[in-house]
């Protein structure tokens, strides 16, 4: 691996997302040689994933070389690889390219798509938690317009143009929206010999509101903004089956489509070798106050993979998995770790909430701030400049400012290319048989 042998206290980082970067970055100065993990040679910022995957963005605009993340970090060390399985006992952690012995742990390797256990619906329906996974829809979407202009039948033609979100949190709320605008701006152009208005985007959501983590405010508001774009929003509306063309529900209705796009819910990541005790509901690592994992003094964990249930009055099953969570709490875990070394006592993470927010499309956001909450126009550029600040490297916060000022004068997108056409693996596994 070829990782050069210190003196100094090795701390090693699994996963180069928000806390891990905030984590790595801050340890800059401490006495300690720090090796960062991670299965990609880049950061990507998830929030803006649904734009890659909708054509307003590509994905180098939201992802960032990690190594040039840490360019001046001298006691810095990134490797290409998985870990794969821990073995606390040695302190070792075996990867995709070899083994590695440590002094301190940290997960920080994020979460991945939750199914909920029904595997056809894994097997058919479209996650979108990485670049590629964004870049599949993308090609899958645009795919079925594609194919939808070669059909004379309107019953299939109906189904490659209808499209059905999953997950009523900020994800969902803004690929329905993106979609939704996809079609009233761009798609009509594209494909005037399609009647668009066989075009239908559903928006299912399991609970009776949508974004549950917000106000009912906020949640109204995205309702009628969504219905005001022409998105059917089905709420107490519980995925029970998907086949690749019909999607039943647990009431016993069904809608046929050909694309239903998963954003229901994530898990945490991790590798094996932790005991089964410390993994709590959503497969996240129970950790004290201090990101300590239970029964650990050498072993932490930050962000979605992390839960701190008992903690925080605010949050008793454990804070919510977004990205300030992961940043502060890695932000503190590197103000802790110069304590750490030297015996003295640490700091319990206290999180600053500074609010929640989601886009709707063009104009048309909410944001709620503790006790303030507003939403359309004023919230929407709150939205963007929030997000144009999270991003990493001032190249892809200009590419995307120049971007988003381009699709809103123009009403255009300027990256609907299918550069590596999707098939599903059923299709891909008929295909090679033939």
């Amino acid at each position: 691996m070829n990782i050069p042998k210190t003196d100094k206290p090795r701390v090693v980082i699994v996963g180069g997302g928000f806390g891990g970067i905030q984590l790595a970055r801050l340890l800059a100065k401490a006495p300690v040689q720090v090796v960062l993990f991670d299965r990609n040679n880049y950061h990507t910022f998830q929030p803006l994933l649904y734009q890659v995957s909708t054509a307003g963005l590509e994905p180098d605009s939201i992802a960032f070389p990690l190594r040039k993340v840490f360019k001046k970090q001298r006691n810095m060390f990134f490797r290409w690889g998985e870990v794969q399985r821990i073995i606390p006992e040695a302190n070792t952690i075996e990867t995709s390219i070899g083994e590695l012995q440590y002094d301190y742990l940290v997960f920080a390797s994020g979460s991945t798509t939750n199914f909920f256990g029904m595997k056809t619906v894994a097997d058919n329906a479209m996650p979108m938690k990485s670049v590629s996974e964004a870049l599949n829809l993308r090609s899958t979407i645009l795919q079925a317009f594609e194919e939808a202009t070669l059909t004379d039948d309107t019953k299939e033609r109906q189904e490659l143009m209808t499209f059905v979100v999953v997950g009523g949190g900020p994800t969902g709320v803004e690929t329905a929206g993106a979609l939704a605008e996809l079609k009233k701006h761009v798609l009509q152009h594209d494909f005037p010999e399609l009647d668009l208005r066989l075009m239908r985007i559903y928006l299912l959501e399991a609970s009776p509101r949508l974004l549950n983590g917000m106000s009912d405010v906020a949640g109204e508001k995205a309702v009628q903004f969504l219905q005001q774009l022409g998105v059917n929003v089905l709420l107490g509306a519980a995925v029970k089956d998907y086949d690749g063309s019909a999607i039943k529900l647990q009431d016993g209705s069904a809608i046929t489509s050909k694309t239903l796009i998963w954003a229901a819910g994530v898990v945490g990541e991790m590798p094996q070798g932790l005991d089964k005790n410390v993994i709590q509901r959503g497969n996240r690592i129970k950790v004290d106050a201090y990101n300590r994992v239970e029964g650990h003094t050498n072993i932490f964990a930050i962000g979605d993979v992390a839960t701190m249930p008992g903690t925080d009055e605010r949050f008793p099953n454990g804070h919510p998995m977004v990205a300030p969570v992961a940043m502060q709490q890695g932000q503190l875990l590197a103000r802790n770790f110069p304590k750490l070394l030297a015996g003295q006592e640490l700091e319990a993470f206290r999180y600053f909430d500074k609010g929640s927010m989601a886009t709707v499309g063009r104009n048309k956001a909410v944001v709620d701030i503790h006790k303030v909450r507003f939403q359309g126009w004023l919230a929407w550029v709150a939205w963007l400049g929030l997000h144009l600040l999270m991003l990493v490297g001032f190249r892809n916060k200009l590419i995307v400012l120049t971007n988003w000022i381009w699709n809103y004068l123009s009403y255009d997108r300027g990256t609907r290319l299918i550069v590596r056409p999707f098939k599903k693996k059923k299709q891909a596994a008929a295909l090679e048989e033939s």
